[in-house]
């Protein structure tokens, strides 16, 4: 039988992960029809509706992957780290959208998004010391925001 402290700590990770995603939509929401569509891009930018669905699913393994280290426990060694590289490297994934879109920025936001990879990186790997299915499940994660970093810098170089 599953305990509803289990219950709490799932629903709470996965919408912490939401939150993220929704904050970070804030300064999207009105950039895409306006500013980021006058911006000369790379023949392989994904079409504007695909970028939803996809930062939802990511954002859901993400939220299973805090689980599953938060499950393990404060007492459990490397918890507590990663659990804090968790939270920078969201943070970091919400201040991306804020330079990106909201500041106009892709030059800062290309610079923020190298620092944002290098902390999901590090979280990856501090996951993986403690729970192996923890890290891997923010490889699709980290595969996206190595294309988005790539998309940023050409839509930088671009404009």
């Amino acid at each position: 039988m599953i305990k509803a402290d289990k219950i709490i700590k799932f629903i709470v990770s996965i919408v912490i992960c939401q939150l993220a995603g929704i904050i970070g939509s804030f300064f999207t929401a009105n950039s895409i029809p306006t500013w980021y569509l006058g911006l000369a891009k790379p023949s392989f930018n994904p079409p504007n509706w695909v970028f939803a669905p996809v930062w939802t699913t990511l954002f859901i393994l993400m939220g299973v992957s805090l689980y599953l280290i938060w499950e393990e426990g404060f007492k459990s060694e490397g918890v507590k780290t990663g659990l804090l590289l968790f939270g920078v490297q969201l943070i970091l994934n919400i201040l991306w959208s804020i330079i990106f879109f909201g500041l106009r920025n892709p030059f800062i936001a290309f610079i923020e998004i190298v620092v944002l990879w290098i902390a999901i990186l590090l979280t990856i790997l501090k996951f993986y010391k403690v729970s192996r299915t923890a890290a891997y499940l923010l490889i699709p994660y980290i595969l996206w925001v190595t294309f988005a970093a790539i998309l940023n810098l050409i839509i930088f170089i671009l404009n």
